[in-house]
C-alpha cells in the first residue's frame, strides 16, 4: 500500500494547500512535500524488486491490482508497482518537488496557495505515471500532468506565457492522441490474447508473437504503425529534432519552478515512456529502424548543441541543453545493450538533477539582477560566490567532469552504443561525443561573460548574496550529483536488474 499512500499523501497536501491563507502556503507546500519525500525513501530503501515489470519473471515492489470496470472485451485494473526503472524516478520525482518549492519561496508572490497546490497536484500526476502499470490509469495520469504544468506556465508565467502555455498544450496533446492510436492498434491486434489493459501482459503477449492483423494489416506492418506512432508521440514529450519547439518557448516563459520540474520529471516521462512501449514491446522493430532512429538522436544532439551555442537568454542555453542531453538518452536506449539502456535510464536520472540545478540556478540569478540576458552583466562571482559556485558546478556536472552524475551516465551510454549491433553504431558515437566539445564551448562562454571580469550590470538593483532559501535547494542538488556519480551503484545496479531482462529478445 506505499504506493497509494505516497499517491494520497500527495493529493492531499494539495488540497490542503490550496486553501492555506497565501501567507502560510509556502511553508505549508513545503512540510506537505516532505512526507511523499520521506515515503518514497522508505521504499527506496526497503525496495525487493528483481528483473522488469512488464516481462514474465519480473517481481514488481509495491505492487497492487485490485479490479475496477469491464469496457467491451477489456478489464481496467488499478494496478501499480516499480521495479528497477522506475523506483529511481520516483525518488527524483519527490526531491525535486521538494527542491522546486523552495526555489519559489523568492520569486511567487501571488495566489501562492493555488501556485503551491498545483505543483503538488503535478507531483501526483508524475509519480503516477512511474508508478501505474494498467494503460487506463497510465493515461489518466499521463494528461492530468498537462493541466498543472499548463496553469503554472499561463498564470506565473513570463510576458508570453499565454502563447508558451497553449503551444505547450497543443503540441503534447496532440502527440498523446497519436501516442494513443499506436497502442490501440496493438491491443486491437492481439484480439482475444489480452482481455485487459494491463500493460505487462499486453507487452509479454506481443513478444510471445500473439500479434494478429488489424483490418486487413498483417502484424508486421502493424507492429511497424505502431512503433512509429507511439515514437511521434513520445518524441514530443522528450523532445527530440524535429518535434521540439515548444520547449524553449515554455521553459523561457515557465516560473522557475516549474522550469525544475519541466526540465527535470516531465521530459523523463517521454524518455520514461520509449523505454516501456517501444523498446520493451516492439524490440524487434526497434532493432529494424536502429539506424534511423540514431539519426534523430545524434541531430538532436548537435542541432540542440549548437541551438544553445547560440543564445543570450541564461535560460535558453539551458532549455536547449536539454533537448541535447535527451538526444544521448535516445541513442542509449536505441544501442539496446545492457550499458545502453541502463546508461539512458541513468541519464535520465542525471539529467533531472543537473538541468533542475542550473535552471534553479539561472532563477536566483534572475531573482537579484532583474535579467536573463549574457550580454547584460559580468563579474557576478565576487557579488554572488556561492550562486556562482553552484552554477559552475552545475555546467561542469553537465560537460561530463568525472565524479559527477553527468559523466557516468554519459560513459555508460558510450559503452553501450559502442557495443551496438547496428550498422553505423561506432559512427554514430563518435559524432554524438563531439556535442560534448561544443556544450563545453557554450557554458564555458556563458560563465565567462556572467560571472567574471569586472563587474558590470545594466539595472539600477543592488546585487548580493542570495537568501538562505535561495541557495540550500542548489547545495542539495550539488551534493546529489557528486553522489550519484561517485557512488552510481546506488541506483544503477537497481537499473541493470531491471534492463537485463529486455536483451532475451522478442517476438
Amino acid at each position: 500500500m506505499l504506493i497509494e499512500i505516497l499517491l494520497a499523501l500527495c493529493l492531499l497536501g494539495a488540497l490542503v494547500v490550496f486553501v492555506l491563507p497565501d501567507d502560510y502556503a509556502p511553508v505549508g507546500a513545503l512540510v506537505a512535500s516532505l512526507f511523499p519525500l520521506v515515503t518514497s525513501f522508505l521504499m527506496w530503501f526497503g525496495f525487493d524488486g528483481s528483473g522488469n515489470a512488464f516481462l514474465d519473471g519480473g517481481t514488481l515492489a509495491y505492487e497492487t491490482m485490485v479490479q475496477w470496470i469491464s469496457v467491451g472485451p477489456y478489464a481496467i485494473n488499478w494496478h501499480v508497482g516499480v521495479d528497477g526503472i522506475s523506483m529511481p524516478l520516483v525518488v527524483l520525482t519527490t526531491v525535486l518537488t521538494t527542491l522546486a518549492i523552495l526555489t519559489a519561496w523568492t520569486p511567487i508572490d501571488e495566489r501562492r496557495s493555488q501556485f503551491y497546490g498545483l505543483v503538488l497536484f503535478l507531483e501526483t500526476g508524475l509519480l503516477g505515471v512511474f508508478v501505474a502499470l494498467d494503460f487506463f490509469a497510465w493515461l489518466v495520469f499521463w494528461e492530468i500532468v498537462l493541466i498543472p504544468m499548463y496553469m503554472l506556465i499561463g498564470v506565473w508565467g513570463g510576458p508570453r506565457r499565454k502563447y508558451a502555455a497553449i503551444k505547450f498544450f497543443v503540441y503534447t496533446n496532440v502527440a498523446t492522441l497519436v501516442m494513443f492510436l499506436g497502442f490501440a492498434a496493438l491491443v486491437f491486434g492481439l484480439g482475444d490474447a489480452v482481455t485487459s489493459l494491463d500493460m505487462p501482459a499486453i507487452a509479454q503477449a506481443i513478444r510471445a508473437g500473439e500479434l494478429g492483423s488489424l483490418g486487413g494489416v498483417g502484424p508486421d506492418t502493424l507492429k511497424l504503425i505502431a512503433f512509429v506512432a507511439m515514437f511521434a508521440g513520445f518524441a514530443v514529450k522528450v523532445p527530440i529534432v524535429p518535434v521540439h519547439t515548444w520547449l524553449p518557448d515554455a521553459h523561457v516563459e515557465a516560473p522557475t519552478p516549474a522550469s525544475v520540474l519541466l526540465a527535470g520529471v516531465l521530459l523523463k516521462m517521454g524518455t520514461y515512456a520509449l523505454l516501456r512501449f517501444n523498446f520493451t514491446m516492439l524490440p524487434d522493430v526497434a532493432a529494424d529502424l536502429a539506424p534511423y532512429i540514431a539519426i534523430l538522436a545524434v541531430v538532436s544532439v548537435i542541432y540542440g548543441a549548437m541551438l544553445a551555442l547560440a543564445q543570450q537568454d541564461l535560460k535558453r542555453i539551458v532549455a536547449y541543453s536539454s533537448i541535447s542531453s535527451m538526444g544521448f538518452v535516445i541513442l542509449g536506449l536505441v544501442a539496446y545493450t545492457e550499458f545502453g539502456l541502463g546508461g539512458a535510464t541513468f541519464q535520465m536520472l542525471s539529467h533531472g538533477l543537473i538541468s533542475g540545478l542550473l535552471f534553479a540556478c539561472v532563477g536566483v540569478i534572475y531573482n537579484t539582477t532583474h535579467t536573463r540576458m549574457v550580454g547584460d552583466m559580468a563579474g557576478l562571482a565576487d557579488r554572488m560566490p556561492v550562486t556562482t559556485g553552484m552554477f559552475i558546478a552545475g555546467c561542469f556536472a553537465y560537460m561530463g567532469l568525472p565524479f559527477m552524475a553527468g559523466f557516468m551516465g554519459e560513459y555508460f551510454i558510450f559503452q553501450g552504443s559502442f557495443a551496438a549491433e547496428f550498422a553505423g553504431s561506432m559512427v554514430f558515437t563518435a559524432i554524438a561525443m563531439f556535442g560534448i566539445v561544443i556544450v563545453a564551448g557554450y557554458l564555458l562562454y556563458a560563465m565567462q561573460r556572467t560571472l567574471f571580469g569586472e563587474f558590470r550590470l545594466d539595472t539600477d538593483y543592488t546585487i548580493g548574496r542570495a537568501a538562505f532559501h535561495d541557495v540550500v535547494p542548489l547545495a542539495v542538488l550539488v551534493v546529489c550529483i557528486i553522489g550519484l556519480g561517485t557512488a552510481p551503484d546506488v541506483f544503477f545496479g537497481m537499473i541493470q536488474d531491471a534492463v537485463g531482462p529486455l536483451l532475451g529478445g522478442g517476438a
